[in-house]
């Protein structure tokens, strides 16, 4: 095998590699030898066939194989032979016709290009001084989520007779609705309970039941939306005789140990030690969402290094094409078809040079920082365990309940989407390890500060003072960054 650079320019690299004839006839003799005892031919017991024979009858085709193997045997020995770590799957193009090279009568030509993972210094972490905001979880905010929890248990009380039912009352009726004078499939039924201004009927259904009492017959009009899902009712008048069962109004919900027992909980104080410790873990969450968007940030402003070609072009690329989607639903007035998007073609959706220019500088940060998260990973035996895979995957069948065993399937037949588990957990370990070594100090804010969108303050100053492309689009886009970044680092662990 004879390798010649011809090609050296930034991270870019280029050979040409020749594969002598001699070397492919040895190839494909060791080849057939280790065949023929597979290989039953008229007139040759088994394992007896001559090779010259072997290689007159099925040359050709074992020759196929044999150029195959070679390119990617020797591609990979050049390679490793100059320690290189290519950024991507290098591209081979033989030089050439095909024929000559099959027929034995010709050397094995290729090209091989590729770029390279690019050098680069690590920066000191112990130097990087981060505020992570956190927030005490108030007793108020305790009681307010008990008070939700206890409006969303709501009892009803039957009302005295001959009260009326007003807005809030909720009524036991049984109804039969007519189109003209025909009763219509599904327009009856007896004991269904009805909330006024609850929206669980038709426009003005509900609103005509009020001031009835129990015993009542009522005669309600109304007219089914046009975009009602039953095409035989959508837009027709209707008739419904209503005859009203009970009427109950809203009963007090006394938020005692007897409540937290229908929650699930021995006593209200459990209750409230269990919510005040939710509550604390939300918090937390957001608070190491904001620390971590603060170090990537530091880390974004203390690196910068060359990037392959090729995989920025694919991370902006990625990043046009989300764009251009999110814009061709929102034309579409999104009509909640957010699933599937991937499935429909938007490339002719305009992109304009100003966003493609932000583009270019997100694409940069995810890159760069996908490949420093990487390295830190790489050199510190950061890893992420098949368990650890597991846990993540079994919180993924949680949300699909009775799915579960279909999900699972899913995950382990899939190594793609087992890389996708596993991009997360790798980053947030790396993460964590760069956290341990920076200096982070608490700083206690309200929970209207933690939960505040913190891009909008950079967004009116971007407005208003027009800052550096870089420093706006880093800003504008931290929370988008995360899943390209996650796959970049991902794939270079799986390389």
């Amino acid at each position: 095998m004879q390798v010649t650079e011809t090609l050296s320019e930034g991270l870019k690299r280029e050979f040409k590699v020749v594969v002598e004839a001699a070397d492919l006839a040895a190839r494909l003799d060791a080849k057939l030898d280790e065949i023929k005892g597979q290989v039953q031919l008229k007139g040759f017991r088994p394992g007896k066939v001559p090779v010259s024979h072997l290689k007159k009858t099925y040359g050709k085709s074992v020759m196929t194989d044999v150029i195959q193997e070679t390119v990617g045997e020797t591609s990979q020995k050049a390679i490793e032979e100059r320690e290189l770590k290519p950024a991507l799957q290098p591209n081979i193009e033989l030089e050439g016709e095909v024929e000559p090279v099959v027929e034995g009568k010709a050397d094995l030509t290729y090209k091989l290009t590729f770029e390279i993972m690019p050098d680069f210094d690590l920066p000191d972490f112990s130097a990087i001084s981060l505020t992570r905001p956190v927030v005490e979880v108030s007793d108020e905010e305790v009681d307010e989520a008990i008070s939700r929890m206890a409006e969303q248990q709501q009892n009803f009380d039957a009302k005295d007779e001959g009260a009326k039912a007003e807005d809030g009352d909720r009524l036991t009726i049984d109804f039969v609705g007519k189109i003209g004078d025909e009763a219509f499939e599904g327009g009856t039924a007896e004991g269904v309970t009805l909330v006024i201004g609850s929206g669980q009927f038709i426009p003005g259904f509900e609103e005509q039941l009020i001031g009835a009492k129990a015993g009542d017959d009522v005669t309600v009009n109304v007219t089914f939306p046009e975009e009602y899902g039953a095409e035989h009712l959508a837009g027709k008048d209707a008739v419904f005789d209503v005859k009203v069962q009970e009427v109950a109004g809203p009963a007090e919900t006394k938020v005692d140990d007897d409540f937290a027992k229908q929650m699930g909980l021995d006593s209200l104080d459990a209750l409230k030690d269990a919510l005040k410790e939710r509550i604390g873990q939300d918090y937390g969450n957001v608070s190491r969402n904001r620390v971590k968007r603060s170090l990537l940030d530091a880390l974004d402003d203390l690196t910068d290094f060359e990037l392959p070609p090729t995989m920025l072009e694919q991370e902006l690329q990625q990043i046009i094409q989300q764009a251009q989607s999110e814009k061709a639903h929102s034309a579409e007035g999104n009509d909640g078809e957010g699933e599937g998007e991937g499935d429909h073609d938007h490339s002719d959706v305009e992109i304009t040079d100003e966003e493609k220019e932000e583009f270019q500088t997100i694409a940069a940060r995810r890159v760069r920082l996908g490949l420093l998260l990487s390295e830190v990973g790489t050199k510190n035996e950061i890893t992420v365990t098949q368990d650890e895979v597991n846990r993540a995957i079994a919180e993924q069948a949680r949300n699909f309940p009775g799915q579960e065993q279909q999900v699972f399937q899913f995950y382990t037949q899939n190594p793609q989407a087992q890389a996708q588990i596993r991009a997360p957990l790798f980053e947030d370990k790396v993460v964590d390890y760069i956290l341990e070594l920076a200096k982070v100090s608490d700083e206690t804010v309200s929970r209207e500060d933690l939960l505040a969108d913190p891009d909008a303050p950079a967004e009116e100053a971007a407005a208003e003072e027009k800052p550096k492309k870089k420093t706006a689009a880093k800003k504008k886009t931290a929370t988008k960054k995360t899943a390209a970044k996650k796959k970049t680092a991902a794939k270079k662990k799986d390389d």
